[in-house]
C-alpha cells in the first residue's frame, strides 16, 4: 500500500475545517473512503472528499408524523 499521499486525520480535519473528532468518527464508522488505522492513529488520503449525508432537498424520507 502506498502511504505517500496519506496524512493524519487531525491534519486532514484542519485542512477541511472540521473537528478532529468528527473526522476520526467518520473513519471509525467506515464512512471516509481510503482511511486506514495504523497503530492508534487514523490516516486519510490527502485528496479524499469529506462525505456529507445530510438531506439537501427538503424531503425527509422515513419520518413518521403523529396524526
Amino acid at each position: 500500500m502506498d502511504f505517500s499521499n496519506m496524512i493524519p486525520a487531525a491534519e486532514y480535519a484542519e485542512k477541511i475545517g472540521k473537528s478532529a473528532s468528527a473526522v476520526t468518527d467518520k473513519c471509525r464508522r467506515g464512512n471516509l473512503p481510503g482511511a486506514v488505522k495504523i497503530g492508534r492513529d487514523w490516516f486519510v488520503p490527502r485528496d479524499a472528499e469529506y462525505p456529507d449525508y445530510r438531506i439537501h432537498s427538503g424531503k425527509y424520507v422515513g419520518i413518521v408524523r403523529n396524526r
